[in-house]
């Protein structure tokens, strides 16, 4: 069979996962399995469909004419760029969505970055052309600029062009919606520009594990690109890991994607993208070889973490009370069963037994980690998010970012302020429409804890996007300012009047009927330096009617924390308490006395 292996790379939010979807729909045999058509088909998990991004690779195929099209759909986020690495080496070509009124993105650039670097041929599609605001021949003049800025052949930079709108499923050679009829000129353009799979079916067997999924029948299921040789259901191959060692193993289940489903076959050619079970402890990048002749293919090469969190057993006054996991041993069993499909990913074993440090690819990568186990029945308590420094030529070195950010003209001071504070250097501006364009060189640190002030100065209108520009000599200490926490001295029941008196210190996060505990953290101080108070204070109650009696005080409308707020909010000695049912900040050290011998023990150091 004629066969085109291609990845869908974007930035967030470019429309990939809609395009697909419409490649899908308007395929040969393909039947939409779904109550939901309006649904994104290709976005099956719930933290995706709640947060509108893709954050885990899916595979899927579609048939057009004679030519069976496999299509990767990866996350456009580049803290998942783990996934994106390994997918290059799955594909022979790239789908390049790029937003016809944004334009290159930070994102875009991280992705076809690795896209040329693994030297595919790209199609550029030129998405949501029916936008009002659409400037579709700047957004391609940009992108020829990203190409040549990247280092891309000659060969890669005479990419065809095609003009799209993903959520009508139109697609044309020009960008003119109104003659747009289907995505069959996609359909042309993928089988005439992307090249088919080199292959030699009489090589040995080689295959390399790109991806990982599981099964509740088959178990643990392998998926990648079979680059030689024929597979066959139940055949005895060689599993060589990621350190060379060679191990008999035997197949038991073979299949091929038809569609979005895995279909079980009894034979598969080189070229195609297949799964495979009957491994247990196959791990993403190994190869799967010729038993007579097992040859390794080159291992996948993964940039290193630059944030790493604490993860802990919960040890609040509240523990146990609303997960299902919450011993030391279930925590470590669903990390280390993390690192097999997350290969971006690092878990470390500190000198207590039940604290690991987790590190990964950026603040959102390691939040859908924590969000994910909490779901799942987990119990935790996770520190402040830091950044990983490095010795390099002697020197201190940290991570650096370069941040995009769109806002408008009247908040660009605003922003300019506070990235100057974090010393962020500006490598670029304009001004188009209102609206000003930054591009900021800042450490990675100077981003912890950004997101809340950056939509507090630009009124929710501003966008920031970051990308990993790499390491620098050591920036210098960043200044603080940051707020003090409203923190709970008595356990009990929250109470109006108790809360009446901590609104007055700033933010609360607590409403009245609600448990607390002393060192529990109930609010943000407007002023610097934490505020204990005791919200579970009751009136006293005496014969005399106050001017006021039967009067309701008014109470202000609580900030209700999501666990990417507390994670911002925090500071070095306080943490994050994550259950499936709430997400609660708490002192490190519950008690005041305990704070002030532990401060005390840090100045004597």
């Amino acid at each position: 069979m004629d066969i085109r292996n291609i990845a869908i790379i974007a930035h967030v939010d470019h429309g990939k996962t809609t395009l697909v979807d419409a490649l899908l729909k308007q395929s040969q045999d393909f039947k939409l399995k779904t109550d939901a058509p309006s649904d994104l088909i290709m976005d099956s998990n719930e933290l995706e469909r709640e947060r509108g991004i893709t954050i885990f690779s899916k595979n899927a195929s579609v048939h057009y004419g004679a030519t069976k099209i496999n299509i990767v759909d990866t996350p456009g986020h580049a803290d998942f760029g783990g996934e994106v690495e390994r997918i290059m080496r799955m594909v022979d070509g790239a789908l390049l969505l790029v937003d016809a009124k944004e334009g290159p993105m930070p994102q875009t650039k991280f992705v076809l970055r690795k896209a040329i670097q693994a030297g595919h041929r790209i199609i550029v599609v030129i998405n949501k052309i029916d936008k009002p605001d659409a400037r579709s021949t700047w957004a391609l003049n940009a992108t020829y600029e990203l190409f040549i800025e990247l280092g891309a052949t000659d060969e890669q930079i005479e990419f065809p062009v095609i003009y799209a709108s993903g959520v009508q499923g139109k697609a044309g050679l020009q960008p003119d919606i109104a003659t747009m009829q289907d995505v069959v000129p996609l359909f042309d353009t993928i089988i005439s520009h992307i090249p088919a799979p080199r292959v030699d079916v009489s090589a040995p067997l080689q295959m390399l594990t790109v991806n990982l999924q599981y099964d509740n029948y088959k178990g643990k299921i392998a998926v990648g690109r079979l680059y030689a040789g024929t597979l066959k259901k139940n055949m005895q191959v060689a599993h060589i890991n990621r350190a060379g060692v060679v191990a008999k193993a035997q197949l038991t289940a073979l299949m091929l994607f038809e569609g979005l489903a895995r279909v079980d076959v009894q034979e598969a050619y080189s070229g195609d993208i297949v799964a495979i079970a009957g491994i247990d402890n196959i791990s993403i990048g190994e190869t799967i070889a010729d038993l007579e002749h097992p040859v390794p293919l080159p291992i996948i090469h993964i940039d290193e973490p630059t944030i790493k969190m604490t993860f802990g057993v919960n040890k609040s006054p509240f523990a146990g009370k609303e997960g299902q996991y919450t011993t030391s041993r279930t925590i470590k069993e669903r990390l280390e069963h993390e690192l097999e499909t997350d290969v971006a990913l690092s878990v470390t074993q500190t000198d207590s037994a039940d604290t690991w440090v987790v590190a990964g690819r950026g603040e959102l990568h390691l939040a859908i980690l924590i969000e994910k186990m909490r779901r799942e029945g987990f119990e935790l308590q996770i520190s402040k998010p830091q950044v990983i420094l490095k010795e390099i030529d002697g020197h201190k070195s940290e991570p650096m970012e370069l941040v995009s950010i769109e806002v408008p003209e009247k908040f660009s001071g605003a922003v300019i302020e506070m990235m100057g504070k974090r010393l962020g250097i500006i490598k670029d501006m304009r001004i188009d429409n209102g609206v000003t364009f930054l591009d900021v060189a800042i450490p990675t640190r100077g981003l912890i804890g950004i997101r809340n002030e950056f939509l507090t100065n630009t009124k929710g209108t501003g966008i920031m996007n970051s990308i990993f520009l790499g390491y620098e000599p050591y920036k210098g200490d960043i200044r603080s300012d940051v707020r003090g926490s409203i923190v709970a001295t008595e356990s009990g029941m929250s109470n109006s009047y108790g809360l009446l008196i901590a609104q007055g210190r700033g933010q609360l996060f607590i409403a009245p009927g609600v448990p607390v505990y002393e060192g529990m953290v109930v609010g943000q101080n407007a002023k610097s330096g934490d505020m204990p108070v005791n919200v579970c204070k009751t009136k006293e109650l005496t014969n005399f009617r106050t001017k006021n009696f039967g009067v309701q005080e008014g109470l202000e409308v609580p900030m209700t924390l999501s666990l990417e707020d507390a994670l911002d909010r925090i500071v070095d000695d306080e943490l994050v308490e994550v259950t499936p049912q709430s997400i609660r900040m708490r002192k490190m050290y519950l008690t005041e006395l305990e704070r002030k011998r532990a401060k005390t023990a840090t100045s004597n150091e």
